[in-house]
């Protein structure tokens, strides 16, 4: 009996290892083996999901063989918290490595772009036609929306910056305005401490009102400063802005693409032809170059500038001047035609 035992307990000793061995070894081979992808395939792992369901989910698919053995060696290793959202498998990618990616969260990113000199209403468009955006916004009002974010101003133009913004899927179009409201007053404060002397506005909103009507005039970049330097000498002599700009956002839909003189002459908040001062808010989303120009204006004499036709402008120090620029790159063009300040 005492011999018997002996004679199982070497096989058992021999067996056991060969039997790790092998096992091991298979585990191996399965862990190096390409996933069944003949391009590469997007999977979206949603919250609340467990490693066995998106592991059985991928077999059913014909994507992964013995899901099981997957979701053990996860256990065996503490690799079972996978991260929420979707992820990009390309062809190649083996059992290890689709766990490594799982747990790592390298989700797929998406691009979304928002030009300067956009306004919030544009914003709102572009954030609908984002296909993997969740959405919380579209159908509220601008007051409704502003709680929504639980951010404190009472008007959103002007108060999101213009920039190149990644998200994932899963991500909201409020996610995106929260970024991009906390990067503008990042940047408004971070000009306001350096901003020139002698300016005509006494708070960061004011400078952001002026920002953005620069980059509305603006067409060539180098010109912000000087744009800016017009602006800000006329308002410190008292003298309207008179810029279309302002008119054509204070007209909303009724702006049909050609500003005439009677619409330069209708009273409204926003008629720069007819109020003193600044508008009561920013008329688009400006850059950090706008916001840094109204903050630094160029110094000169020059009141007046005139679009030239290729994007610049002609700027004039004095009203005549002003008017034979007017004559030689405007009126030849159409007698309505204004995208400068007159007197």
């Amino acid at each position: 009996m005492l011999r018997l035992l002996l004679r199982w307990f070497l096989v058992l000793v021999i067996a056991i290892p060969f039997c790790v061995y092998i096992g091991a070894t298979s585990l191996k081979s399965y862990l190096d083996t390409p996933l069944n992808l003949q391009a590469e395939e997007r999977i979206e792992v949603p919250a609340g999901m467990s490693l066995t369901r998106l592991a059985n989910q991928l077999s059913a698919q014909g994507l992964l063989t013995l899901p099981q053995l997957f979701t053990v060696y996860a256990r065996l290793t503490d690799q079972t918290d996978i991260r929420v959202g979707e992820y990009q498998l390309d062809v190649g990618i083996n059992p290890r490595q689709l766990l490594d990616l799982l747990i790592s969260g390298k989700v797929v990113h998406y691009q979304l772009t928002f030009p300067e000199g956009l306004s919030f209403r544009e914003w709102r468009l572009i954030l609908a036609e984002q296909p993997k955006l969740t959405k919380k916004l579209p159908d509220l009002t601008v007051q409704e929306l502003l709680q929504q974010l639980a951010i404190d101003i009472e008007h959103p133009e002007g108060w999101f910056f213009p920039d190149t913004y990644l998200y994932s899927s899963g991500d909201s179009d409020s996610d995106i305005l929260l970024q991009a409201h906390k990067r503008m007053r990042e940047i408004l404060a971070e000009e306001w401490k350096s901003k020139s002397e002698n300016l005509p506005f006494s708070t960061p909103y004011e400078a952001l009102i002026l920002a953005s009507i620069v980059e509305k005039e603006t067409g060539v970049g180098s010109e912000r400063g000087e744009i800016a330097g017009v602006f800000v000498r006329r308002l410190n002599k008292g003298m309207r802005l008179q810029t279309d700009p302002t008119v054509i956002y204070g007209l909303g839909d009724k702006y049909q693409g050609n500003i005439t003189r009677r619409h330069l002459k209708q009273p409204s908040a926003y008629n720069t032809y007819v109020i003193n001062g600044l508008p009561p808010t920013p008329i688009a989303m400006p850059g950090q170059d706008a916001i840094h120009a109204a903050l630094h204006p160029v110094k000169g004499k020059s009141l007046y500038f005139v679009a030239k036709g290729d994007g610049s402008h002609y700027f004039s120090a004095t009203l005549k001047e002003h008017v034979q620029a007017i004559k030689r790159y405007q009126l030849k063009r159409s007698s309505n035609y204004r995208s400068s300040p007159d007197s």
